[in-house]
């Protein structure tokens, strides 16, 4: 089955609309999916609960919809990199769910299994498990997470064949394998994309069956979010 759309406005098409929960792949700037996050702007789509590790910065990456108010809530762990996040959250304009980061990997990798929810220590007397299920394993205590699974989820990867199969590249791999299992429809963004057959299947990261479209990004800007240099 060829999964490959044409560009990423036409992959997004009867996919996306108002008020779904997106999961969004990448570690700040690393592997996100660049073009997929900028056609999902221009769609108009409104009302979103985002779900990523992070949100961008301002005016790049999920940045850009935080800039046209389309996010209702973030599920995130990091968000220390958006001034306008920082400004919209500080001023009530939006809902932020903080999640510890192995939590939120959890949460996601659990959605793709199939599992509604799980018990972890992380969080324990925090604010994390304000309004919890909490119970007592072995004589510690553990808090009740529930998975997430996003209505689309947006997903980098660096190379796919046309049914999907995916291979991610070094760091960039990141959160989008998780992100691609949860997703219950799964919009993947790549730099190459080969036939059938051409991939080594033991090198194959995350199989085609998670993948519902594809799009090519052969020329992706992969921005630096911080760049630290030193004089010579």
């Amino acid at each position: 089955m060829d999964k490959v759309y044409a560009s990423a406005a036409s992959a997004l098409e009867g996919v996306v609309a108002d008020g779904q929960m997106i999961g969004v792949g990448g570690f700040g700037l690393c592997g996100i999916p660049e073009a997929l996050i900028a056609a999902l702007r221009d769609s108009g789509v409104r009302d979103l609960t985002c779900v990523s590790n992070n949100a961008g910065v301002d005016g790049f990456g999920l940045g850009l919809l935080l800039q046209t108010r389309q996010v209702r809530k973030m599920i995130s762990s990091y968000v220390g990199e958006n001034k306008e996040f920082e400004r919209q959250y500080l001023s009530g304009e939006l809902e932020l769910e903080f999640t510890p980061q192995g939590t939120l990997a959890e949460k996601l990798r659990a959605g793709g299994a199939g599992i509604p929810a799980f018990f972890t220590r992380t969080g324990v007397g925090t604010i994390v498990a304000e309004g919890k299920e909490v119970r007592e394993f072995d004589g510690e205590t553990y808090v009740l997470e529930r998975s997430l699974t996003p209505d689309v989820s947006l997903v980098k990867a660096h190379t796919a064949d046309r049914s999907g199969n995916l291979i991610f590249r070094k760091t960039a791999r990141n959160f989008n394998p998780n992100v691609a299992m949860a997703g219950k429809v799964t919009i993947v963004e790549v730099e190459n994309i080969v036939e059938v057959g051409e991939l080594d299947p033991d090198q194959i990261h995350l199989p085609g069956i998670y993948v519902h479209r594809i799009v090519l990004n052969a020329s992706p800007e992969k921005r630096i979010e911080q760049r630290t240099i030193r004089n010579a």
